[in-house]
């Protein structure tokens, strides 16, 4: 293969956690009078860290968001994921050809490390990321589209950025994949693949990944 470590982005890539989590957060933020359908949460939130939430609301009402959003949000997501999150098809797969292959791979998600972990459990991905393969952008200061959560993996991985790959479904993601100095290919089974420019190559089925690596 081309490259010693392969990126995994978590939500849309790993587990299919996005329609999930986009239609709650439209729900909410609806509901605390910020109106927000859930094409709106996929443009303006997938792929971004909870901060991206509370600045867009505040420039763009001049009002805050309450102080537990954070939990509650998390809490009505938690709970969704419990009943309905599944692995992304085709994604484990993907994970036993690496792991043949030898090469390193990781998860570098802006969700919070509780939220990676407590999907990675219900989908059985847990068994394929210990604590040492799991990157969040709680670890750094800023999130997706800075560079710096990518940079930051490549580092406690200790493989060159030049020498990475990362999987990702947002604009957020590629923009920091592209600005870190890594390839990265976009995955577009829930995103147009127009909004991913600047990604490598396209693919829309975790089954096209493994041959896009090779």
């Amino acid at each position: 293969m081309h490259y010693d470590l392969v990126i995994f982005d978590n939500d849309g890539v790993l587990v299919d956690s996005e329609p999930i989590s986009n239609t709650l957060l439209a729900a909410y933020l609806t509901e605390l009078g910020h109106p927000t359908s859930y094409e709106d949460s996929l443009r303006d939130y997938m792929g971004a860290a909870m901060h991206r939430v509370h600045d867009l609301v505040w420039e763009r009402s001049g009002q805050r968001l309450p102080e537990d959003f954070d939990e509650v949000f998390h809490g009505r997501v938690f709970a969704a994921f419990e009943r309905e999150l599944q692995p992304v098809a085709g994604v484990v797969d993907v994970l036993e050809k690496l792991t043949a292959a030898g090469v390193a791979y990781c998860v570098a998600s802006s969700g919070s490390h509780e939220r990676i972990r407590v999907g990675h459990r219900k989908t059985g991905l847990d068994t394929w990321f210990d604590d040492e393969r799991i990157f969040s952008s709680q670890d750094v200061g800023r999130g997706k589209p800075a560079p710096d959560l990518f940079l930051y993996a490549a580092e406690r991985m200790r493989v060159a950025p030049g020498r990475c790959v990362v999987v990702e479904d947002s604009p957020l993601g590629v923009r920091a994949a592209v600005a870190a100095g890594m390839d990265v290919y976009g995955f577009t089974a829930m995103t147009p693949a127009e909004r991913l420019r600047g990604a490598r190559a396209l693919f829309g089925d975790m089954g096209e990944l493994t041959r896009l690596l090779e």
